[in-house]
């Protein structure tokens, strides 16, 4: 049964984040990782809100959506792309902002979830 939690969930976020990477993409063009920070952190916000809940809720949403809509692969090639290709400063940004933008998310979730 946890498999099929995982697997729901799954389900919902791979395609959730691609949709949301091409809409922040659209909006805000290429020349920085937009769409991948945005999952990423709105992943952090979620993980955070469910650090309380029922182990089957985090198996679905926490394991199985958030682990398909955030992408650390992606975030680690997107900021090699940008060094390779001279954005040494744009980079530097992306990695400075998804640590710290991912872990002020998940407290804020966090926190939330205590209220």
């Amino acid at each position: 049964m946890n498999w099929l939690l995982v697997i729901g969930g799954a389900i919902a976020g791979a395609p959730l984040r691609y949709l949301t990477d091409r809409a922040v993409r659209s909006r805000h063009g290429s020349g920085f990782p937009w769409g991948t920070l945005t999952v990423n952190v709105t992943g952090c916000l979620l993980l955070g809100l469910l650090t309380g809940a029922a182990s089957q809720v985090q198996l679905l949403l926490g394991t199985g959506l958030c682990g398909a809509l955030t992408t650390y692969s992606t975030f680690s090639y997107e900021t090699l792309r940008l060094a390779e290709t001279g954005a040494r400063l744009r980079a530097t940004v992306n990695v400075a902002a998804s640590v710290v933008a991912g872990l002020g998310a998940a407290c804020a979730g966090a926190a939330l979830a205590r209220m």
